[in-house]
């Protein structure tokens, strides 16, 4: 992990950014000089967040998928969807649950335990003032966690 701190290092000091990985910049305008640190830190393909194809400077596809899941406040990552699928109303945001997994400001967690003490999905909706489909949502995150 060495290569991979040396790189972060240089993102660091290129885009004069703290958490370089958490900044829109390195996937979006500064690919360049994402290859160049990449290089550099002679880091593995790996964890490369871009490559050259041809001419051109694409994402890679773990880049690409974690870039379309973060929910972006101009240039610094705001929030996280930790489910690829889209429709996923679960969300992990710093100011939000201490950056736990929520939906609508409500802890996952707390809605999984609801329905392991045997409430039903409607009665956790109601409680919570949740829409179905969300507790739904937050059910089949927290399992498949818990399945991991």
């Amino acid at each position: 992990m060495v290569e991979l701190r040396a790189f972060i290092d240089l993102l660091r000091e290129q885009f004069g950014v703290p958490y370089p990985l958490a900044d829109r910049r390195p996937y979006v305008a500064g690919k360049k000089l994402v290859l160049q640190a990449q290089a550099e830190a002679g880091l593995d393909p790996e964890y490369c967040l871009v490559a050259a194809v041809g001419s051109q400077l694409l994402l890679t596809p773990p880049s690409a998928a974690f870039v379309e899941r973060v929910t972006w406040d101009g240039d610094v990552a705001a929030g996280w969807r930790p489910d690829p699928n889209p429709q996923s109303p679960v969300r992990i945001r710093p100011d939000v649950r201490f950056g736990r997994p929520s939906i609508k400001g409500i802890s996952t967690e707390v809605l999984w335990e609801q329905d392991e003490a045997g409430l039903d999905v409607e009665e956790i909706a109601e409680t919570y003032q949740l829409d179905v489909p969300d507790v739904r949502w937050a059910l089949a995150y927290e399992n498949s966690q818990r399945a991991a």
